[in-house]
């Protein structure tokens, strides 16, 4: 099939021109709210899907010792994709954008049902999404753009994406607007050390002023006037204002649960590096599942007042055996294991309950009190006011635990009472378990220790 010239209706922003001409395999875009995200990411993987030429020169670069021959049968049916932090969200935001960019190619037939469109070409652009990052395993893709990126589960890139992206160097784009020092976050930190393997772009609300034109960026310039005056009339907070337009890694992501008890923490100096005492006994906190959905918490007690010494989760296809290995090959001094009541539960695979198989593996599992999640978040609340916890090795904990947020109901313009079910929830879980068993962590010490006090030494930090 000869060359076809197809003018596609789209005119980039001034910062996207840099980003398009890139040919680096991996590129970081955190910009403000509404800087044009997603219309860039998506005519960007079209392009590359549509433009044998661009895609053949990139891989080039990238493969200096690839024969013509090798690179010619590489480049047959390509496979691109565009992935959000929900399918749904894919769906709402940017696949009617998809449909309307790649119908201007004659020849290009869209899949309804797959979310997905397929050029003449051969190539295809899908949408998807992140809530089921197991999901993308076996598939190899040319490049990925990960939109919304600081909502993705942390795991789906390391852990999956990387891998369906080597057989064909594919490039990955991680695109969003910061919430805390998560991902994206890190991910930009790296980019903008590393200039020749990366290309990077930080781009907030007064550089597009700056440096854009049009009537959306004029629109954008009356909007963020209107938005500093709900900031005045405490109708929006200054932390969301400067997360959304400033891109500010420290404001509380919306919905957030337990962001003013962080919040506090973190200004009491309660979190930050701790060592444990080795005089104290280690009490782990489970949220029992499979793999990444094993979550185990360490703590101690001293005196009235808690402590998180440490955190694991379970790795791929881990199980209860795997992850008990790991917890006891930890130099601690053990105390009790807590667990939610589904401890109880009967694998049917060997006819023993999880009680009972942890038993033989070397762990006596204690059962959580049963309460509802609003009742143990507000003990979890009640604990964050008092206890320590060693971001050193809680690192992961801490990056979950500030993005574990209730949902919005656009419908009813409100929270929604139950919190968002997603890859924050199983290390919030076993917070909220272990604010539930807190009494029971005995504040013994080894038989070898003694210790003596009187009344002033327990207004004192019971950890130094």
């Amino acid at each position: 099939m000869g060359k076809i010239e197809v003018e596609i209706p789209y005119t980039p922003r001034n910062w996207a021109l840099s980003f398009h001409s890139a040919l680096k395999r991996w590129m970081v875009l955190v910009l403000h709210r509404r800087a044009g995200k997603t219309t860039a990411l998506v005519n960007h993987l079209q392009r590359a899907a549509t433009n044998d030429e661009m895609e053949s020169e990139r891989i080039k670069r990238l493969a200096l010792n690839l024969s013509v021959a090798d690179l010619k049968e590489l480049m047959r049916d390509r496979f691109y994709g565009l992935i959000f932090p929900t399918y749904t969200q894919a769906k709402k935001v940017a696949w009617d954008m998809t449909k309307y960019y790649s119908s201007r190619i004659p020849g290009t037939k869209a899949n309804e049902s797959e979310l997905m469109v397929r050029y003449p070409n051969g190539s295809r652009l899908g949408l998807f999404g992140a809530d089921n990052p197991d999901s993308f395993r076996g598939i190899g893709f040319w490049g990925l753009g990960f939109d919304e990126y600081q909502h993705h589960p942390p795991n789906i890139f390391s852990e999956v994406l990387s891998k369906s992206l080597a057989d064909h160097l594919g490039f990955g784009i991680f695109a969003g607007t910061i919430q805390g020092k998560n991902q994206l976050y890190r991910m930009y930190g790296v980019a903008n050390n590393n200039p020749n393997d990366y290309f990077s772009l930080w781009q907030d609300i007064d550089r597009s002023l700056e440096t854009e034109e049009g009537p959306t960026i004029e629109l954008l310039r009356i909007a963020l006037q209107d938005d500093k005056k709900l900031v005045a009339q405490g109708l929006m907070s200054q932390e969301e204002f400067d997360q959304e337009w400033y891109l500010s890694p420290t404001g509380a992501i919306k919905g957030a649960i337990y962001a003013k008890e962080i919040s506090e923490a973190r200004k009491g100096g309660r979190i930050g590096m701790f060592p444990y005492s080795s005089s104290q006994l280690v009490h782990t906190v489970w949220d029992l599942g499979k793999g990444k959905k094993m979550a185990v918490g360490f703590y101690q007690r001293a005196f009235d007042q808690p402590k998180m010494i440490d955190y694991l989760e379970g790795e791929d296809n881990d199980g209860l055996p795997q992850v008990i290995k790991k917890v006891l090959e930890k130099s601690y001094v053990f105390g009790k294991h807590f667990a939610p009541h589904d401890v109880k539960a009967t694998d049917l695979s060997t006819g023993l309950t999880r009680i009972e198989s942890a038993k033989g593996l070397g762990i006596k599992f204690s059962e959580v009190p049963f309460l509802g999640v609003a009742e143990g978040i507000n003990a979890a609340k009640f604990m964050w006011s008092r206890i320590f916890i060693n971001e050193t090795l809680c690192g992961k904990f801490m990056e979950y635990i500030s993005q574990y947020r209730r949902d919005w109901d656009e419908k009813h313009s409100t929270f929604k009472d139950e919190p968002l079910h997603d890859f924050t929830s199983h290390a919030a879980d076993q917070f909220r378990y272990a604010a539930l068993s807190e009494n029971q962590m005995l504040n013994e010490l080894d038989s070898s220790e003694s210790v003596t006090y009187d009344e002033a030494a327990l207004n004192l930090d019971p950890w130094h």
